[in-house]
């Protein structure tokens, strides 16, 4: 699914996102007004779902010192209602990795590609790093609790403690 930011300053910035079987919370997640970062203004995103592709409108507003909180808030709310949240890089092996892991096991998690979300995609980290400590991604978060990167994702696959996360969180496909 592809969706673009349309500025209101005729600016377009396209970005990846990455359906899911979870695509009724992404669909009510994305139908809301949402905080986008920008660079010395709030953004909001507006956003209108067609079957093939969901389409949003930036309207830029004045700086507001509650932007980062509104954004915190937005990523909390996003990984409790869904069981696996991903925040990747396209170009990262390490996110890939893990993505393939959760592919290999079943679960179908909400994707967020932050290289793929223009000037918002680093915004989005410096909050993440905010609420977890973790700069890098992959930044993985499962039945609403950080687990944190590729490395403690697949210490916890080796020790079989990944599966049963996975599905006291209801994220294995069956």
């Amino acid at each position: 699914m592809v969706m673009t930011l349309q500025n209101t300053l005729s600016s377009t910035i396209p970005f990846t996102f990455k359906p899911s079987s979870y695509s009724s919370s992404i669909t009510k997640f994305f139908t809301s007004s949402i905080p986008i970062p920008k660079t010395s203004t709030t953004s909001f995103i507006n956003v209108s779902p067609t079957p093939k592709h969901i389409t949003t409108t930036v309207r830029a507003t004045s700086s507001s010192p509650s932007f980062g909180s509104r954004l915190e808030e937005t990523i909390k709310k996003t990984v409790s209602d869904n069981p696996v949240v991903v925040y990747s890089k396209t170009w990262c092996s390490y996110s890939s990795e893990v993505k393939s892991l959760f592919k290999k096991l079943g679960a179908d998690p909400l994707v967020f590609e932050l290289d793929e979300m223009g000037a918002q995609g680093p915004q989005l980290q410096k909050v993440l790093e905010r609420l977890t400590g973790q700069h890098t991604v992959p930044n993985v978060f499962i039945g609403g609790q950080h687990i944190g990167g590729c490395t403690d994702t697949l210490k916890l696959y080796r020790n079989g403690e990944l599966e049963p996360l996975l599905s006291k969180a209801k994220a294995k496909n069956t």
